[in-house]
């Protein structure tokens, strides 16, 4: 906003000096009498004792600040010290060096007209003079070499020093009232932006997602990965299809959505964060198991940092469905998007990706509609007429972990054979390590990714009776006891294998999916 400054309008005193001088000249006394006060006033003032403050508190000094050729001076040590310099006497050619820190070197010889500041000169007002054995310096060039602010109260004859850290502490305090006063209520925030954020429901899932142009949808690129169609659901109940994905950041999970048709609807307005303090308020709307523009609130927990990505972790309630949906704060600006959350735990422990990715994804995207796709699937059409060693690879590459609230679940060693019955058996050892400390935890996990396997290995193998373990491996010193019959083993070098199958899973029109308790 540009500031307009107002001239002092001095008409008043234009008027009453005539009529001051009236009164006198009725009353019998000379203009020249009548101004000899205010000379002596005058002078008066000007011969009065100087004082410096730093920081509103007033500098003691060893003599009083003299004036000379319009600047002010004041003794060296003094004022060096009460910012913080060391100082260094060169006797032989009579100069002051001090510094602060690595950053600045300032050099003053007395009587010379320049100064040099880390090696460049600087023309100065009045030269650093010596009188009655004490060393004065110019104390506006001084304190503005240190970062300080420096301001002539000519009324009080009070040189007033702001220091660099008092300055900054103040811009803190400016930029805190700004941040209240611009803060908005929840229900601000939300009918601000809830219209902005959609649902996103495709042939593979459901998420959401944020309107940020006419056609264009923000979400998480995980939303969007093997779905081969999909519809934008509006919070005013409309559904437009999906055209396909028009621009992705794999490393931050980020995608923009275009959509055939405009969406008629306002894009959000982008925060950053900069503006983010632990503790901030936020505000996520998304759709969480499919419960449209579900609201929910929360805090700033944490910051975090991953491949680059600036993560937010948050108080506020998010679950599956959430993931692209937008997280806003105070201000209604979104600053992420919700992504990811741990299970299996009351402590509300979710993540965000910040929106300064998605800026920036945005900002080199340049998108053509005519060539706007779906992605390419993960996974084949078909494995049909796949070798043995085919399949394995893909399974080696496309399922090697189960996800779990406490880590990846590592899968190692595909193996597929077909036996004599002709079902195809397919089999991996897990992370046993992993296993002994979360194992308990992953039940629900392992059935989820159960379901999801045999549904893709179904679809790519129709005609397949597949069979499908997962299984515990590990050698020990010592012979266990009260295991299932097989399950462990005897070795030559005198340790024991355990080896069992924590899930079985067997599908081809039906499914079965057994886990070890």
């Amino acid at each position: 906003m540009t500031s307009i400054k107002i001239r002092p309008v001095r008409c008043l005193s234009v008027l009453a000096a005539p009529v001051l001088a009236v009164a006198l000249l009725a009353a019998g006394a000379s203009p020249a009498a009548a101004a000899k006060p205010a000379a002596v006033q005058a002078a008066a003032a000007k011969s009065a004792a100087i004082a410096v403050t730093l920081d509103g508190k007033k500098l003691s000094l060893q003599a009083q600040p003299i004036q000379s050729k319009g600047a002010i001076l004041v003794p060296m040590k003094d004022l060096f010290k009460a910012l913080g310099a060391t100082v260094t006497w060169e006797p032989t050619t009579r100069t002051v060096i001090a510094s602060s820190g690595a950053y600045l070197t300032l050099s003053l010889q007395i009587g010379a007209s320049h100064a040099a500041v880390n090696g460049k000169s600087v023309k100065l007002d009045a030269p650093a003079t010596v009188r009655s054995g004490v060393t004065y310096v110019p104390i506006r060039f001084v304190s503005e070499a240190f970062g300080a602010a420096v301001r002539w109260d000519a009324a009080a004859r009070v040189v007033r020093i702001q220091s660099e850290a008092a300055q900054y502490e103040e811009r803190l305090q400016q930029e805190e009232k700004e941040r209240q006063a611009r803060r908005l209520t929840t229900a601000q925030i939300v009918a601000l932006n809830d219209d902005s954020v959609v649902l996103i429901q495709t042939d593979y899932g459901q998420g959401s997602g944020v309107v940020v142009g006419d056609r264009h949808v923000l979400t998480n690129l995980h939303v969007m990965q093997d779905a081969k169609s999909g519809s934008i659901q509006t919070n005013d109940g409309r559904s437009l299809p999906i055209a396909g994905v028009a621009a992705y950041d794999e490393k931050a999970d980020l995608a923009i959505v275009l959509t055939k048709d405009e969406l008629s609807l306002d894009p959000v307005t982008f925060g950053s964060f900069d503006d983010m303090q632990k503790g901030d308020p936020v505000v996520a709307i998304g759709s969480p198991l499919g419960a449209q523009n579900t609201v929910s609130v929360g805090v700033v927990s944490n910051f975090g940092y991953d491949g680059g990505s600036i993560y937010y972790q948050i108080s506020a309630p998010i679950d599956h469905g959430s993931s692209g949906g937008g997280l806003f704060n105070q201000y209604g600006e979104l600053i992420g998007l919700t992504t990811s959350g741990y299970e299996d735990t009351s402590a509300d422990l979710n993540f965000a990706v910040a929106s300064e990715d998605a800026v920036e994804l945005i900002r080199k995207s340049d998108i053509d509609p005519a060539k706007v796709a779906f992605l390419k699937p993960t996974l084949p059409e078909t494995l049909e007429g796949a070798s043995d060693p085919e399949i394995a690879s893909l399974l080696a590459k496309q399922f090697d972990s189960v996800s779990a609230s406490d880590g990846e679940l590592a899968l190692k060693g595909w193996t597929v054979k077909r036996d004599e019955s002709g079902w195809l058996r397919l089999s991996a050892d897990i992370d046993t390590d992993f296993y002994d400390y979360y194992g308990s935890k992953m039940q629900k996990n392992l059935q989820v990714w159960a379901a999801s396997t045999a549904k893709e290995l179904n679809r790519m193998l129709p005609k397949e009776k597949i069979r499908l373990n997962l299984v515990y491996s590990k050698k020990v010193g010592f012979e266990p006891r009260d295991y299932e019959a097989g399950a462990v083993t005897a070795l030559p070098d005198g340790k024991w294998q355990v080896r069992y199958s924590i899930l079985d899973l067997q599908f081809q029109d039906e499914l079965l999916i057994r886990l070890h308790p």
